[in-house]
């Protein structure tokens, strides 16, 4: 499929050697925090052969620019502190002078829209800027870019103290995360996010890392081959948009001129169509142009007054997504999943409709995610499912000839390229990492693709700095998500989850398990409090090697007597609890040779747990929290952490095979 193209581009590219002044990358900027304890690269651009002198702490550092205008220098390791003053001056008499800067711990935040997730979108969102008063905390966003070759720096960004209102448009991950960490350690807390919504791994590895999978190599050398190609895909999306303007302008019965989003609108002459589908396999071939859709639901009683969740699933190529016939919001981006906040203000009881005014620019269109994404929701609750029988009306067909995909998933490397690449060789203590959702439909794929980024991640830092060494990564095992299913069931989800926990063999590597903070009616789950303070506590042991109990109990062994399966753990701290009032244990699945599971009963013998079933004579597998939304289990250790989900078999799995 051809794919709507992004507005958003790298902007420019410089050329270092005819610079009259020093330019240095944007991320060395007043306010920035450096890393401590370890040798810090100070780098930037001025003439060919310039001498370059770096001021800080006491001491001078400098350096020659080499034939393309580069320079570094590298600062002896330094001790928390600050605010202290950089200095960078050339042969000319400009000296540029950074401001402001501290000396503690930096860490890179990434991923998609879990890590982006923002202060201000949280239910809480007026309670935490008033108590942000942490100017030792340093927030550094870098804006959404796109390129086809690894760039020298970002278009912009700022280094923001995390007080007041400065914390409402930062991730609310990375800010717990840090928070967490500077109340531990009271240093000076830097971070760094780059992050973007719906985005798969691989647009976050390099060419070569990406060119090590082979399901990967043939679309980077590609790349390689035309890495100008946003260029053009950038010229294509002005004149489809051009195009698009012209013929809702010169319309008088379309959907923008007739309102079809009007509530009281006469739909006698709208035809059917089952959603979700591509409609190029519903009737429509070949039809390029706008769609109009609407769905009647009715909504009980009960979740009226509730502010809820419009789950749509994706859409291809745009949307704009109305509410009795009030917008509510609107998409570009063809793989990202359609999830609106609707305020209760917008609901009534009884009759509800929802209208969808769908874009598409070529190749298919309309509403083509999974069936079971489709619904209006309340927490784990689905109120109203949407999947079905839509009525729907052709606004226009013209072919508006995008012909080039050109968004963050359309080829690998194109955020590591002008996201990443342009802030190595900063010197950071570690990365934090919260992605997968956008991989869960190939999750036996993602057993190699995780790894190697983290790897290529590291190999690139150490390019830059070889002090910098194989520094910590941790990161987010998927949350709980989707419909709650009745009986044991195959699940894309669990085999990312499993995916994640397998990457766990990477050394300096740490995951914090959610799967009891999910939401089943959004894929962002509201309490990002406890993942920033899970990811914090992996921390203090992985990259500050605090002897504590940092992990989530996790499965190590399994032993079978008669009709009983004994399941051993490691990491269980004080010991396994169950968080049920009749204190049964939730969430266990058991099958024999016939690979068919039954749900099982278990109970705590001491730091194990016995399993059986009724149904299974002879147990061969076990299975715990093996599921999208596996929303009952209650299993956890005394330090409160819950048991990562497991399963003890090999057997092929649903994604085997997906690429």
């Amino acid at each position: 499929m051809k794919k709507s193209v992004l507005s958003i581009f790298v902007f420019f590219l410089f050329t270092h050697q005819l610079l009259a002044e020093i330019v240095l990358p944007k991320i060395f900027a007043d306010g920035m925090v450096l890393q401590r304890d370890i040798a810090v690269p100070v780098w930037g651009w001025a003439e060919a052969s310039e001498k370059v002198t770096v001021t800080f702490l006491g001491k001078q550092y400098t350096a020659k620019a080499d034939k393309n205008g580069k320079w570094l220098v590298s600062l002896a390791p330094m001790k928390a502190g600050g605010a202290f003053e950089m200095t960078v001056q050339g042969k000319g008499t400009k000296v540029i002078t950074i401001k402001n800067v501290l000396v503690g711990e930096v860490w890179v935040c990434s991923g998609q829209s879990n890590m982006e997730w923002k202060i201000e979108w949280l239910p809480v969102k007026n309670t935490e800027p008033a108590l942000a008063n942490f100017p030792q905390i340093r927030m550094f966003t870098v804006p959404h870019v796109l390129s086809g070759k690894p760039q020298q720096d970002i278009p912009s960004g700022e280094w923001k103290e995390a007080v007041g209102e400065n914390v409402r448009d930062f991730s609310a991950v990375a800010y717990f995360f840090g928070k967490d960490l500077y109340n531990q350690y009271k240093v000076p807390i830097g971070l760094i996010n780059t992050s973007w919504g719906g985005t798969i791994a691989e647009t976050w590895m390099s060419a070569g890392a990406a060119k090590l999978i082979p399901d990967f190599k043939a679309a980077v050398e590609d790349l390689e081959r035309n890495p100008d190609f946003l260029e053009k895909a950038r010229k294509e999306a002005e004149e489809a948009k051009k195009r698009l303007e012209s013929l809702n302008n010169a319309a008088t019965e379309t959907g923008i001129a007739g309102k079809w989003w009007k509530n009281d609108l006469n739909t006698a002459d709208w035809k059917e169509m089952k959603l979700p589908t591509l409609w190029e396999a519903a009737g429509l071939a070949g039809l390029d142009g706008v769609v109009w859709f609407r769905k009647d639901f009715e909504l009980p009683e009960k979740y009226i007054g509730k502010n809820l969740v419009l789950n749509l699933g994706e859409i291809d190529d745009k949307d704009e997504t109305y509410l009795n016939g009030e917008k509510v919001g609107q998409t570009d981006i063809y793989s990202d999943t359609r999830i609106y906040q609707i305020d209760a203000k917008k609901l009534k009881t009884g009759k509800n409709t929802i209208t969808i005014r769908v874009t598409d620019t070529g190749g298919g269109g309309g509403l083509y995610g999974k069936q079971e994404n489709m619904f209006v929701g309340f927490g784990n609750e689905r109120a109203a499912e949407l999947a079905g029988n839509w009525k729907y009306k052709i606004d226009f067909a013209e072919k508006i000839n995008v012909s080039i995909n050109a968004d963050p998933n359309s080829h690998p490397t194109l955020l590591y390229n002008a996201m990443l690449h342009p802030l190595i060789p900063y010197a950071i203590k570690g990365a934090i990492w919260y992605q997968g959702e956008s991989n869960a439909g190939r999750a036996y794929q993602y057993r190699s693709v995780f790894p190697e980024m983290i790897r290529d991640w590291r190999n690139q830092w150490k390019a830059g700095n070889p002090l910098q060494g194989d520094f910590s990564f941790l990161f987010v095992q998927l949350a709980n998500f989707m419909k709650f299913e009745d009986e044991p069931k195959e699940s894309e989800w669990a085999e990312l989850r499993e995916a994640q926990t397998m990457t766990l063999a990477l050394p300096n590597t740490g995951m914090a398990v959610i799967i009891d903070i999910g939401e089943g009616a959004d894929i962002h789950p509201k309490n990002k409090h406890d993942v920033g303070k899970r990811l914090a506590l992996a921390a203090k042991k992985v990259a500050y090697n605090e002897p504590i109990n940092y992990s989530s109990p996790m499965y190590q062994s399994m032993q079978v007597n008669g009709n009983k399966a004994t399941i051993s753990f490691k990491h269980t701290g004080g010991g396994l609890i169950i968080k049920d009032r009749y204190g049964y244990i939730k969430g266990f699945a058991v099958a024999g040779e016939d690979k068919q599971f039954y749900w099982a009963k278990a109970y705590i013998e001491g730091d194990k747990v016995v399993i059986y079933s009724d149904q299974v004579s002879k147990p061969v597998a076990v299975r715990y929290a093996w599921a999208n939304n596996p929303e009952d289990v209650n299993l956890f250790s005394k330090e409160g952490l819950p048991v990562c989900p497991f399963r003890t078999d090999d057997w092929k799995g649903i994604t085997v095979g997906k690429k």
